[in-house]
């Protein structure tokens, strides 16, 4: 009989070694590359449909254009109605999701493996064949715009769209997917038909299939369905410079400070960020580990701070959005009005500390690593969390064995490297700083900061 000692916890032993599945490919003679994975734990399999174009390549006059489009997909395709695609959709027990971010357009169904030639089909139908029948893009584009007028009333969402053009300027990251008011007013049926015939083609597509199959059956059904999907040999012109464009580094905006003035507001939403690095940095894995203890979990520096310690806030949190271009670097809290200035000055110190006089310690690695590996494997346990783990190798062309070796890159990584990638990818001095509150109380401690007097401010 073995005796357990219930005094103390057991030993925390090694992780156990993550293995990736098999990815196999194949091309279409259309250009469509077809990647499948076998996943047989449960009869389900999950089709994806990653286009190279997103937000990024909307006209500059148009911001939205890409989203409306991919919006419209699946509102009549084929010989079926907008009902009837939901109608079929529902009769295979299938989910499908668009969505337009600022590189790609992902369009995912799941269904039971035993429809997955329906499925297919169906994805089909809805990116080669949609109908953009006027009548329904009139209803989707009212609809948009009553979401619109609905997020000028939150915060958060308000402070998402003003930040990107405060960052960006005219860059094609410079707007979010969802557009604007003014350009969703003169975007018409016949704009959005255009961009779908010059922006979908199959040698800018990637469909990944992952689920209850063989390799080889999983590629013939893709094959069957998409095998007579043409398009354009070349990217259109347009299209082509928005994307090389989306890669560029844009013009540095000068460090300032502007308010969004929402008179009565109880609480200030907090945008801080600059311009930082695309996806394919090779620093990347360095700053998630980084971002973790300055912002990224509860018990990162800034959260500490600002909730646990001054009492500002529920929550704060950073993020580098990685992006194929030069992704954003930013801080996003809501603080009491009161203390808008005195969080923002708190904010600033952590970026600075932890880019020069605070390095990152051994106790916050440790837990920094711990966040990012324990449970690891949890995020690859179904059909569709591999497939959109898979399209993202697509998009960011990683290797395969990327996902296997993540955790044993991060438990590489050593203090040097962080303080090395603080200093390299922090910039304090080009720190932009957004807040969305009530201008008339806010205004007078502005005098603290280093940004001066607000170098604009908008009405609600």
């Amino acid at each position: 009989m073995t005796r357990v000692d219930r005094s103390r916890l057991p030993d925390v032993g090694p992780d156990p070694v993550f293995h990736f599945p098999a990815i196999a490919r194949r091309q279409l003679a259309n250009g469509l590359g077809v990647w499948t994975v076998e996943h047989r734990s449960v009869p389900v399999v999950t089709f994806v449909l990653l286009l190279a174009v997103g937000a990024a390549t909307d006209p500059a006059s148009f911001p939205g254009l890409a989203s409306l489009t991919g919006d419209m997909l699946d509102e009549g395709a084929g010989d079926r109605t907008a009902l009837e695609v939901n109608d079929a959709l529902a009769r295979i027990g299938a989910q499908f999701d668009t969505e337009v971010g600022p590189d790609a357009t992902i369009l995912t169904i799941t269904t039971v493996a035993r429809f997955a030639a329906r499925g297919l089909a169906l994805l089909a139908d809805i990116v080669v064949r949609p109908q953009f029948e006027t009548r329904e893009f009139e209803r989707v584009r009212q609809l948009r715009a009553n979401r619109l007028r609905q997020l000028r009333d939150m915060p958060s969402a308000l402070a998402d769209r003003a930040f990107a053009p405060l960052l960006y300027r005219d860059h094609p990251y410079g707007h979010l997917a969802i557009g604007t008011e003014d350009a969703l007013q003169q975007i018409t049926a016949d704009q959005v038909r255009d961009f779908h015939q010059r922006a979908y083609r199959p040698a800018d597509a990637t469909l990944i299939v992952v689920g209850d199959g063989a390799h080889a059956d999983l590629a013939d059904a893709a094959a069957a369905a998409f095998g007579g999907w043409d398009g354009s040999t070349s990217r259109d012109p347009a299209i082509h410079i928005s994307l090389q464009r989306a890669l560029s580094l844009p013009e540095v905006a000068p460090s300032h400070l502007a308010v969004i003035d929402r008179p009565g507001a109880a609480q200030s939403e907090l945008r801080i960020g600059h311009v930082a690095v695309p996806r394919s940095t090779p620093d990347y894995p360095a700053l998630l580990l980084l971002n973790m203890v300055l912002g990224g979990q509860f018990v990162s520096r800034i959260n500490m701070n600002l909730r646990e310690d001054k009492g500002y806030t529920y929550g704060a949190r950073t993020a580098f959005d990685f992006r194929r271009g030069p992704g954003p670097f930013q801080v996003q809290a809501s603080v009491q009005t009161a203390a808008t200035a005195a969080a923002i000055e708190e904010v600033l110190k952590e970026i600075d500390g932890i880019a020069t006089s605070r390095p990152v310690s051994d106790p916050e690695l440790a837990l920094a690593r711990a966040a990012l590996t324990r449970g690891y494997p949890r995020n690859f346990e179904t059909a569709e969390q591999i497939a959109r783990s898979v399209a993202q190798l697509a998009l960011y062309q990683l290797p395969d064995d990327y996902f296997a070796r993540f955790v044993p890159t991060i438990a590489g990584l050593e203090l040097d490297t962080l303080a090395r990638v603080a200093s390299a990818h922090l910039h304090p001095s080009r720190l932009v700083a957004l807040v969305v509150g009530d201008r008339a109380v806010i205004d007078p401690s502005f005098g603290t900061l280093p940004f001066g007097a607000p170098a604009a401010v908008f009405p609600v």
